[in-house]
């Protein structure tokens, strides 16, 4: 047990702990975008997902309690790692500021892995901005009829759809550089794979990028007006009004 500690606390057991909750985090962005899919099928389709997902009163609380975990770990060590490295190159800056580094070279920081820390940053902003929305109901809090009216009511909102594409595409930026990076820190840097790897991170990060980010400009077109309206009528609609026009 020790041993695996000290593994763990080591600069490369950090990253490979960190590439570990990363991808773990890119299989609940799958998961958390199907289910979010479900708005363009129906707003009875989308809360029956809602319900299903809300009836599970004992595995809810475990799966959220794990998922916030995983944020949080991953969140601690990508800072941890990022300040780590910042002083390896801090140590090393009298003889680097003298030479102009190779973009190509092994250890060279190119763009995209530079942006890591301020992409994810600003995921983390526009995630709590998101839970205080959905699950805390603290921003933007209205008297819905059903989960679907609300998704709509929230995204057909001008501070939601700004802040949720800033997010969602930053999200995607983030997830271009991780993804092919965790996979490269567990050992999986091959010529004969390599390739295949970022092939298939950059069609997962503009997949899940631009998946999510197409709810707020769906939002911007009207596409869930009508959404909000329908659940509305629905829930005005009582077995009176029924009777009376029968």
């Amino acid at each position: 047990m020790t041993s695996l500690i000290r593994a763990l606390s080591s600069s490369i057991g950090k990253k490979l702990l960190m590439s570990v909750t990363g991808l773990a985090l890119c299989g609940f962005l799958v998961v958390h975008l199907s289910g979010n899919l479900l708005l363009y099928v129906g707003a009875a389709e989308y809360d029956a997902y809602a319900h299903a997902l809300h009836a599970q009163k004992i595995l809810l609380p475990i799966a959220e309690t794990g998922l916030f975990l995983l944020f949080i770990l991953h969140i601690a060590l990508g800072l941890i790692t990022a300040g780590e490295n910042r002083a390896a190159r801090e140590v090393k800056y009298d003889t680097q500021r003298s030479k102009v580094i190779d973009p190509s070279s092994k250890g060279a920081p190119n763009l995209a892995s530079k942006l890591m820390v301020p992409t994810g940053l600003i995921v983390l902003m526009f995630l709590l901005i998101h839970l205080g929305h959905f699950k805390l109901g603290i921003i933007s809090p209205g008297d819905d009829a059903s989960e679907a009216a609300k998704a709509g009511r929230i995204l057909s909102e001008g501070f939601t759809q700004v802040v949720y594409l800033i997010g969602t595409l930053v999200l995607g930026i983030h997830l271009f550089h991780g993804f092919q990076s965790a996979f490269q820190t567990m050992g999986l840097n091959h010529p004969k794979y390599t390739p295949l790897i970022k092939t298939f991170g950059f069609i997962f990060a503009v997949c899940i990028g631009l998946g999510f980010a197409s709810f707020p400009a769906m939002g911007y077109l009207g596409r869930f007006k009508e959404t909000e309206t329908q659940t509305t009528e629905n829930r005005a609609e009582t077995p009176t009004s029924i009777t009376q026009r029968k």
